[in-house]
């Protein structure tokens, strides 16, 4: 799957509709990300990482989706799994780097994430 530019108004959909979402937030005038874009691009076409959604977001048109992850540096990854943040990291990956992360964000056990957030969640309700 090559990769999709994200908008505020699609992202909400685009996390909960799919399993593993990687985020490339990144600018125009950005040097980095001009050099991760093409090793982002080409991971995103491996046929091992079809069911994964990768998508850009370029932070000078959405800068409220930016804003709202605090984003301060880009390049920036975010990878989300079952709509739960698992990466956020600025700073651009070699390829052999971007794909030993999607190994180690689907190797994840989601039901201990999800227990242990709602766990935190009952205990900052008492």
């Amino acid at each position: 799957m090559a990769t999709i530019d994200l908008t505020g108004d699609a992202f909400e959909a685009t996390i909960t509709g799919n399993d593993i979402v990687i985020i490339d937030f990144w600018a125009e005038w950005c040097g980095p990300c001009k050099s991760f874009g093409p090793i982002f691009e080409a991971v995103s076409d491996k046929e091992e990482f079809s069911d994964i959604v990768f998508a850009k977001v370029n932070t000078e048109v959405e800068q409220e989706l930016a804003a709202h992850f605090q984003i301060r540096s880009i390049p920036t990854l975010m990878v989300f799994r079952e709509q739960v943040v698992l990466f956020a990291q600025p700073g651009m990956l070699n390829e052999s780097q971007l794909v030993e992360l999607i190994g180690q964000v689907r190797a994840v056990d989601m039901e201990k994430v999800h227990a242990e957030i709602k766990q935190k969640e009952a205990e900052a309700n008492k």
